[in-house]
């Protein structure tokens, strides 16, 4: 049980757990890593901490959050979570997509746009709608992006390069220059970690990322997964250049990896400089143990 388990006096973290990173995120300080999997660091004291172990509970892909009892009480299950003003997390995060972190962005419009998914219940598809446009940033994140698209009768987007994950797809984005998918919302194409990966970016501020970077806790500073590039890494750092200048966000809200809020200012210089250090990048071995989260 990862040196823990029911018997343990309080939370513990079994054995299912595969290092997503995302417990981690809900629960920094007490949920911490050891021999690549989540381990408890330790007990939650009062209230506030309860519920950030319960969100990062429901979130976990496996489940392997619990309390003593083993029983998740659904009184801490805060999702959909809001993040800031106009954005929410949705937890649940599916196995099926690797334990990929998925968002909603209501838009003034009355139009409701889920950037990638959780896992597919008909009862967390009621707490999420309705929903207009399901937003996939690639292949990786497809598994669900149908069952939530015709439950809610949205538009599920793809770009063409990972079309095959998602072949029914209603709205296909070609090409490599940017497209409006909604008001204030824009896709850009950016392929490197798939063929066909994209970000979205609302309102020049919240930048919906998928795999291409993300927030390391680690570095401190956004980061590219360069150890699990399954497309190319040189042509992820040339996208970075063609498009690091073009965006403007203080919000990176990825797929795998934290999330973080800064001045937009201070948030274009960090992406600069990634697009620069992307160049030195050759590449190498898949590795998902070599994750700088």
């Amino acid at each position: 049980m990862n040196g823990e388990g029911p018997g343990m006096d309080g939370w513990y973290v079994d054995d299912r757990c595969f290092d997503c990173d995302v417990a981690r995120q809900l629960a920094p300080g007490l949920i911490g890593e050891g021999d690549g999997r989540s381990r408890m660091l330790r007990q939650p004291d009062g209230e506030t901490e309860t519920r950030r172990l319960g969100a990062a509970a429901f979130a976990c892909p496996t489940r392997s959050i619990r309390p003593a009892s083993g029983h998740l009480d659904r009184a801490l299950d805060p999702f959909p979570m809001p993040l800031d003003d106009g954005v929410l997390l949705c937890g649940h995060n599916s196995r099926d997509t690797a334990g990929a972190n998925s968002y909603l962005l209501p838009r003034p419009s009355g139009a409701s746009m889920m950037i990638d998914t959780p896992r597919w219940s008909r009862e967390l598809a009621e707490r999420y709608g309705p929903v207009t446009d399901v937003l996939l940033t690639h292949r990786d994140h497809a598994a669900h992006g149908r069952r939530y698209a015709d439950h809610f009768g949205a538009r599920l987007w793809i770009h063409e390069g990972d079309l095959d994950a998602a072949p029914d797809a209603d709205e296909v984005i070609r090409g490599l220059e940017p497209v409006e998918v909604g008001e204030g919302v824009t896709v850009h194409p950016l392929p490197g970690h798939t063929r066909g990966s994209v970000l979205y970016l609302a309102d020049d501020r919240c930048c919906f990322s998928g795999d291409s970077f993300y927030w390391s806790r680690t570095t401190g500073d956004l980061e590219v997964v360069e150890n699990v590039t399954w497309y190319s890494i040189e042509e992820l750092a040339a996208s970075l250049a063609r498009t690091a200048g073009r965006l403007r966000f203080s919000w990176v809200l990825p797929g795998h990896g934290d999330r973080r809020c800064l001045p937009a200012d201070e948030m274009s210089r960090r992406l600069r400089s990634l697009a620069e250090r992307a160049q030195a990048l050759r590449p190498r071995p898949i590795d998902f143990t070599a994750t700088r989260w």
